[in-house]
């Protein structure tokens, strides 16, 4: 499983979550995929991968919404991977970071809005899964992992919504029957619920007050990290993560227990 690719979406951002996971990924020495809409922010990533300890890094931008982006993007992966030793090996984990958010209220919120949250945060997860789906098949093995968050459960907050929360719920609906549909494949899925993990939200970071209420209604007293959460992606998608499949962890500091 350890030499197989790992396909990270949303990397591109210096503090996000997709960073960490492909940071957390890299340390391990796994091969990285890292897609994302942001040329700029890949190319950062990518060095920072490498340096980290990947031992590949190829990059490929993607509008995870579009299905024919995703469809392209991908096909370009595996040709790397059919050119030969030293390239990239096959596809053997999908870790979905890519997301939106929207605080627009229900009343407020327009049809392409809320088509557009889903079809960044559910319809991508869709447009991924299917596609890298066969390979994993083919070669009896495989891990897809989505990012969800506690507002699938409780309906979201000040930064995300109704949009949002249904988007993530979705998220979560997808993951679990998919892990029915593929048991005893040598397939697996979860998803991660995170919350309150420190990274820039809506465009600026939690600083001063601001995050002082983050961390004043966190149980544990603190805020997560997105290396965290990068390492537990990185059991999920390892060796080790093959007796767990269709269920979404929790990562939010108690925030949501049970």
């Amino acid at each position: 499983m350890s030499e197989l690719t790992c396909l990270v979406t949303g990397a591109a951002s210096e503090r996000g979550i997709g960073r960490g996971v492909a940071l957390a990924l890299a340390a391990q020495g796994r091969p990285l995929a890292l897609l994302d809409r942001d040329g700029t922010g890949l190319d950062a990533a990518a060095e920072a991968a490498r340096e980290a300890g990947a031992p590949v890094v190829v990059t490929a931008e993607v509008d995870v919404a579009d299905a024919a982006s995703v469809d392209a993007a991908i096909t370009a992966l595996e040709a790397a991977s059919a050119a030969g030793a030293g390239t990239l090996p096959p596809i053997g984990a999908l870790v979905h970071c890519a997301g939106i958010a929207d605080p627009t209220p229900f009343l407020e919120m327009t049809s392409a809005g809320f088509q557009r949250t889903l079809a960044v945060n559910t319809l991508g997860l869709f447009h991924l899964a299917q596609r890298v789906l066969p390979g994993m098949l083919e070669q009896g093995l495989g891990r897809i992992v989505a990012m969800s968050s506690t507002a699938a459960q409780d309906g979201g907050g000040n930064f995300s919504t109704s949009a949002y929360a249904a988007s993530k719920a979705g998220v979560e609906g997808l993951i679990r029957g998919l892990a029915k549909e593929v048991a005893g494949t040598g397939v697996t899925t979860a998803a991660i619920a995170p919350a309150n993990i420190d990274t820039d939200i809506m465009g600026g970071r939690l600083e001063g007050e601001r995050r002082e209420r983050f961390v004043a209604r966190t149980p544990v007293g603190r805020l997560g990290t997105t290396r965290e959460l990068g390492e537990l992606v990185a059991f999920l998608v390892g060796p080790h993560g093959g007796f767990t499949t269709g269920a979404t962890y929790n990562l939010n500091g108690g925030l949501r227990v049970g």
